[in-house]
C-alpha cells in the first residue's frame, strides 16, 4: 500500500467511514468545529494494528498492547474540548501517550505538546506515526506520569489519558494560573471525568462525565 492510501485509507478506514464517525460525534453533542475538523483528517487507522484497522473508525476503544488502549473518538474529543474550552493554548502536558493518537489530535489544535509515556515500546511507535504525519511540535518524555514534566513547567493545559486514583499534586502545582486540566480519576471499573482550573486562589473542580479508562501506574518500564 503506498502512503497516500496509508493516508487515507480504503474500504473500511476509507474518508467516507470517516465521515460517519463525525456525523456520530456530533450527534452525541460535540461540537467544537476545530476539534471535529482535526478528527477528520487525522488517519486513526495508522494508530491500531493492521488486523483492527477495520474498526479505526468506530467510536469505541481498540487495544494497542501492553494491556493499553486507544481511547474512543468521542472521549479524545470530549476531553480536547474541553481543554480549549477558554481559548487557545500554547503549551499542553499529556500524561499517557499510548499510541500517540490524542497526541496527534493536540499537535494539530496547539502550539506545543509535551507527552510523558511510561512504556518504552509504546512511545517510540508512537514517535514514529507522529514522524509519518509531519507532525513536528511534540516533545517526547519516557518516565512516570504521576511526576508531570516539571522541568518544563508551568503548562497552559494539562491532559490525562489514564486514570488515577487521585488527582496528582504534581499536576496541579505544574497548571500555569488560569490553566485546565482534564483527567479521569477513581480505581473502579468506571471513573469520574474532571475539569480542574487554576484560578487566583486555589483550584476550581468540576465533576463531569461516567468514564472507563485503564489505570495511570507509576514508573518507567522498558
Amino acid at each position: 500500500m503506498n502512503r497516500e492510501h496509508d493516508r487515507h485509507g480504503i474500504g473500511m478506514t476509507s474518508q467516507r467511514t470517516r465521515e460517519r464517525l463525525i456525523q456520530r460525534l456530533y450527534d452525541e453533542g460535540l461540537s467544537n468545529a476545530g476539534v471535529l475538523e482535526v478528527i477528520r483528517r487525522t488517519p486513526r487507522h495508522l494508530f491500531v494494528d493492521e488486523a483492527l484497522a477495520h474498526r479505526a473508525y468506530e467510536d469505541t476503544a481498540l487495544p494497542i498492547g501492553h494491556n493499553q488502549t486507544i481511547s474512543q473518538p468521542y472521549m479524545v474529543a470530549r476531553m480536547s474540548e474541553l481543554l480549549l474550552a477558554a481559548g487557545p493554548l500554547d503549551k499542553v502536558l499529556e500524561i499517557g501517550t499510548g499510541s500517540g493518537y490524542q497526541t496527534a489530535i493536540l499537535a494539530q489544535l496547539v502550539e506545543r505538546v509535551f507527552t510523558v509515556e511510561r512504556i518504552q515500546g509504546l512511545q517510540e511507535r508512537a514517535k514514529e506515526r507522529l514522524v509519518k504525519l509531519s507532525l513536528r511540535n511534540v516533545v517526547f518524555r519516557w518516565g512516570d506520569g504521576w511526576e508531570g514534566w516539571p522541568a518544563l513547567a508551568p503548562y497552559n493545559g494539562i491532559i490525562v489519558t489514564a486514570a488515577a486514583s487521585e488527582v496528582p499534586q504534581a499536576l496541579l502545582d505544574q497548571l500555569a494560573p488560569g490553566g485546565r486540566l482534564v483527567i479521569p480519576v477513581g480505581s473502579g471499573d468506571v471513573q469520574q471525568l474532571l475539569l480542574i482550573i487554576r484560578e487566583e486562589q486555589g483550584f476550581s473542580r468540576h465533576v463531569l462525565d461516567a468514564v472507563r479508562f485503564v489505570p495511570l501506574l507509576n514508573g518507567p518500564l522498558a
